[in-house]
């Protein structure tokens, strides 16, 4: 028997779901509404949605009256380089803890929960510290170890839950067959969680993207200043050049929107239906 949907209910639901994504679209709008502005258009009273002359100047400016491209590669290697050391140490944490009985365990996993409680902002001085002990203030391999501090654990529970809902039966029979734990780590259980990787590294890699107090504090010298470092230096003491300022942010999202278009194939339900026979 087939649900009979009312159709008075749901033109109700869809007119709620419009009225959200429209005040989830308007901030997006108005940014690239003001990205493409001259500076008559932006201080218009009354403000004007569309501008009267499209300019792209400030795209333009931004690459060549400030380092943004600096900027923007720096914050690139970084995150990059600390999301594959989130995925490769919580992937494995994640597979141990999810296929291993150990001495420790339950505070193990309770440890890595309890990091998630507290602000990170009380960590900056213990960060700051341990950065100038070991010789790494204002360098992109401090950044990486602060990025990879922050996300492994929760990327480690992300993972843990991903290899849970993996039937043990399928490691089972791969050892029967004679596959070591490596073997089946990497060549079964691994493509396998594919969705669960997918989801980790768009977690950790947006973490670290928009990371803004920590750069900010262990970063000092241009060269190495990462990308929201160098947005947020665009908001001056006595003016704001707003056109600037929407276009810069623009351009730093083209990154995370092509890296989540990227890893969307991979959030597929039910991915190791029958691979176990009943």
């Amino acid at each position: 028997m087939t649900k009979v949907r009312n159709p008075a209910l749901l033109t109700l639901v869809y007119a709620i779901l419009a009225v959200a994504c429209l005040f989830i679209l308007i901030p997006v709008l108005w940014m690239i509404s003001t990205s493409i502005k001259a500076e008559t258009d932006i201080f218009a009273i009354p403000p004007r949605w569309l501008p009267e002359k499209v300019t792209f100047d400030a795209f333009s400016r931004i690459w060549t009256n400030y380092p943004f491209g600096t900027y923007f590669v720096n914050s690139l290697l970084s995150v990059s380089l600390a999301t594959v050391l989130s995925l490769f140490f919580s992937t494995l944490a994640g597979f141990g803890a999810s296929r291993f009985q150990f001495k420790g365990k339950g505070a193990f996993l309770t440890f890595l929960l309890v990091t998630q409680m507290f602000p990170s902002i009380m960590l900056l001085i213990p960060f700051y510290k341990i950065m100038q002990m070991l010789g790494l203030l204002d360098s992109l391999a401090g950044l990486v170890l602060t990025y990879i501090s922050f996300t492994i654990p929760f990327c480690s529970w992300m993972m843990m839950g991903y290899f849970n809902t993996i039937s043990k039966e399928i490691d089972q029979a791969a050892m029967i067959d004679g596959c070591s734990r490596l073997r089946l780590f990497w060549q079964i259980l691994l493509p396998l969680t594919l969705p669960g990787v997918a989801a980790t590294a768009i977690y950790s890699f947006i973490a670290g993207w928009n990371e803004y107090i920590f750069a900010l504090v262990l970063i000092t010298t241009e060269t190495n200043k990462t990308l929201p470092i160098g947005i947020g230096q665009l908001i001056g003491q006595y003016k704001i050049v707003w056109n600037d300022l929407m276009a810069a942010s623009l351009a730093a999202s083209v990154p995370l929107t092509i890296l989540f278009l990227f890893m969307q194939k991979y959030f597929i339900s039910s991915l190791t239906a029958g691979a176990v026979k009943s």
